[in-house]
Order: C-alpha cells, then sequence, then structure tokens
C-alpha cells in the first residue's frame, strides 16, 4: 500500500496481487509448479533416489502390494537395520525369519531392481536369499518355489556370482527359477520399498498407457523413464503387462515364465513374498 491507500502500480505488485485475467492464471500455475517441485524435492531429500515413487504395474506381490499402489522407496541403505546384508541395506526372507523383521506382510525387503540387460521396466519384488559365486542355493531355498531338488535342474545354480534371489510374493518360483531375472548383483537394486498408498498409482498407468498408445500410432515406440517423480515398475508374474515391446518391467515387462495358478492379473511393482 502506498501513504495514500492505494497499491502500488509496478508489474511486481500488479502480479502478485491480480484477482482476474492473465495474471491471476499464471500466477496460480507458477505456484502449483512450485509447490510440487518443492515436495519432489523433499521427497528426494528423504529417499537419495529419482524417482522416489513407483506405480505397481501387476499382481506379482499380491496380496501385500496391489496393481495401482503407490510406493515409496529409498536407497537401498537407508533406514536398513544393523542386520541387513554387508553395506547393501538389503534383509533377505531368510534374515528376517531369523531376526523377525518383516515389511510389507512378510520377512524381509521388498527392492525395487532392473538387470542392466532386462530392456524392461524395474521389477519390485521380495529379497528371499543372499548366494555366494559358484554356491548350490538349492539347499536353502524352499522347495515349494523349486522345479527340482536338484542345482543342475535350475540354471541360476550353482550361483554364477554374489547376488541375491528374488521372489514375487504371488509368484510360484523364484525369479532366478522362472526367468523372469538372473541372480540380481546388488548394484542393481535402485531402491526398497518402504511405504505403500493404495490407488494413487492409478493415475500414473492410466497416463502411461495414453503415452504409450499415442507413441507407438507414431513410430511403434517405446516409452520409459519418469520426469514426473513417479516410475511404472513390474511385479513380475509372466503376465504381459502394459509397456511398449522391448521396454522394462517395473516400468514395462520382461519375458516371463508363468506366474503362481492362484494369482490373476499382472504382477508389476509396489507388492512383495516369501522363501
Amino acid at each position: 500500500m502506498s501513504d495514500d491507500g492505494s497499491r502500488p502500480d509496478d508489474p511486481l505488485s500488479r502480479f502478485l496481487h491480480a484477482e482476474t485475467g492473465a495474471l491471476l492464471f499464471i500466477r496460480e500455475i507458477l505456484t502449483s509448479v512450485l509447490a510440487v517441485a518443492t515436495i519432489g524435492l523433499l521427497l528426494f531429500a528423504v529417499s537419495g533416489v529419482w524417482p522416489p515413487m513407483v506405480a505397481v504395474e501387476s499382481g506379482s506381490m499380491e496380496p501385500h502390494m496391489e496393481r495401482g499402489d503407490l510406493v515409496f522407496i529409498t536407497e537401498p541403505d537407508r533406514f536398513s537395520p544393523e542386520f541387513a546384508y554387508g553395506d547393501t541395506g538389503i534383509v533377505t526372507h531368510e534374515t528376517g525369519l531369523e531376526r523377525g523383521y518383516s515389511t510389507f506382510g512378510a520377512p524381509g525387503s521388498v527392492v525395487v531392481y532392473r538387470p542392466p540387460d532386462s530392456g524392461g521396466p524395474p521389477i519390485i519384488h521380495r529379497a528371499r536369499l543372499h548366494v555366494e559365486e559358484g554356491e548350490n542355493w538349492v539347499d536353502r531355498a524352499n522347495p515349494d518355489y523349486l522345479p527340482s531338488n536338484s542345482c543342475k535342474q535350475i540354471s541360476a545354480c550353482p550361483a554364477p556370482y554374489d547376488g541375491f534371489i528374488t521372489k514375487g510374493d504371488a509368484n510360484a518360483q523364484y525369479d532366478q527359477v522362472s526367468g523372469i531375472a538372473p541372480v540380481v548383483r546388488s548394484e542393481w537394486v535402485r531402491g526398497i520399498a518402504r511405504v505403500r498408498i493404495p490407488y494413487l498409482g492409478y493415475v500414473r498407468l492410466v497416463f502411461s498407457e495414453a503415452v504409450l498408445v499415442q507413441a507407438e500410432g507414431l513410430s511403434n515406440g517405446v516409452v520409459a523413464g519418469s520426469t514426473d517423480g513417479v516410475e511404472r515398475v513390474d511385479a513380475a508374474n509372466g503376465t504381459e503387462s502394459l509397456s511398449a515391446p522391448g521396454s522394462l518391467s517395473a516400468p514395462g515387462s520382461l519375458s516371463m515364465a508363468p506366474e503362481a495358478p492362484s494369482v490373476t492379473a499382472a504382477g508389476g511393482a509396489p507388492t512383495a513374498a516369501a522363501a
């Protein structure tokens, strides 16, 4: 206010105090963008990863994660207990049973990982075992999730290198048995699931489908990655996901083995299971 009670007439004041017209519209848009950016920066500061949220695309982690869930993830070594394996920050199902440590309805950490040559979106599944190079890990595994008790019948046994055996909670077999993924190296793990928000991920999934359809119509291309802080992940279970050919699996899809007969629907991210 000026001394005579009127508002200053400089451009900044008009922009800040406009109550109608284009200036008000622009101010509201900028305010919304700033609010979203602030929230994104805060989430990144807490999580240490970008995007800090993933939308579950399929049902391989049911009933602990459902398609359309939005899951907040963090760097593996953040908020992890001291009995996590080495410096990975990951607690396996095996250790979780021993220590009484559970997340998302079952022992062990639910991890988001992507093999470098998968050609699909990240996968969100539970870490079941940690194995060492050359180890016959079948003896430690749950026989219910194996086609045979013989290491010779399993391509990932003995373990070709140190890493994790993983599984979707609703799937019938380990990822390394069904062909969903090889033994998961610790450096492939992008984050650990911490909080699940039901249904909110559907916004991202619907948007991704719309963009994907448009991209395929124009050039049969592949849509991947995220610019809005939310990524699609696949709780891989052998069903066809929403992504284009050759895309990822949690955003995206891999070429996968059949899922557990008792589970319906896709198995993408935000979900989980036990050994």
